[in-house]
């Protein structure tokens, strides 16, 4: 226990940034607010390097994750997770071959434009009832964008998010198919993230300090998503995706 205790993080600024960021990140795993989620990992970068934000919140999205299908299982969209899961496993791949190669910095930036654009042409062209559904070759790129954003700094929610929302599913549906999409994503990592020397003591001592706090924003998002009307489902998830493209836009720019 000692040798535990030795190794956690004590900075109290640490555990400033890492309960907002471990709450935002429950809440989008419902799919409530989605988008949100891609903002943990650069606010608890604001007290330690990313690759150790990374790997600390990977054990308490283990926790959310099944949180999220017990929940949501039998509601998942199978047709659209069989499009988006292969591709975005091979975006772990991608992930995993770049990862220190790469600078942090540019990831972000690229993600936080891409964000951005998305919701400007949502904006400024926005869809007409007779246009078609995005296409599948998209929805297969995004979903790379996807595996590699998520394995980098966990903010794969953008990319896939910019096909899954112009879809328009039932809220639980959209939630649903993001909780089971994210959990394989996630279980995807562990040897990665192992091999890259990110899952020592430190990191996991202090995931386990942290692990109570993980459950509370996954259980606030569980109980809003049903009781939320879809319009304001998607503003919200619309106003998380542009905070965190400006978040990591200016990451990448500072």
């Amino acid at each position: 226990m000692g040798g535990w205790t030795q190794a956690l993080i004590l900075e109290p600024a640490f555990y400033a940034a890492a309960v907002p960021a471990v709450l935002l990140m429950g809440l989008s795993k419902t799919g409530f607010g989605a988008g949100f989620g891609a903002l943990a990992v650069p606010i608890m970068a604001l007290a330690v390097p990313v690759p150790q934000a990374a790997a600390i919140m990977l054990p308490l999205l283990a926790v959310m994750d099944a949180m999220g299908i017990a929940a949501y299982w039998r509601q998942r969209d199978r047709a659209l997770l069989a499009l988006l899961l292969p591709a975005g496993l091979v975006g772990t791949v991608i992930g995993t071959l770049l990862f220190g190669v790469l600078p942090g910095r540019m990831v972000a930036g690229v993600v936080g434009a891409l964000t951005l654009a998305f919701l400007a042409q949502r904006l400024f062209f926005p869809p007409r009832a007779d246009v078609p559904r995005p296409s599948r070759w998209l929805g297969r790129l995004l979903g790379v964008a996807a595996g590699f954003t998520s394995f980098v700094s966990h903010a794969g929610g953008p990319p896939v998010q910019a096909y899954v929302l112009p879809l328009k599913l039932p809220p639980v549906r959209a939630a649903a198919t993001m909780a089971v999409f994210f959990a394989v994503i996630n279980t995807s990592k562990w040897l990665p993230y192992a091999g890259l020397g990110l899952i020592d003591v430190r990191n996991m001592a202090t995931s386990a300090l942290l692990l109570p706090v993980a459950p509370l924003g996954v259980w606030l998002g569980l109980w809003l998503v049903p009781r939320v009307r879809a319009e304001w489902f998607y503003r919200l998830a619309y106003a998380g995706m542009f905070l965190t493209g400006v978040k990591l836009l200016w990451d990448a720019l500072h």
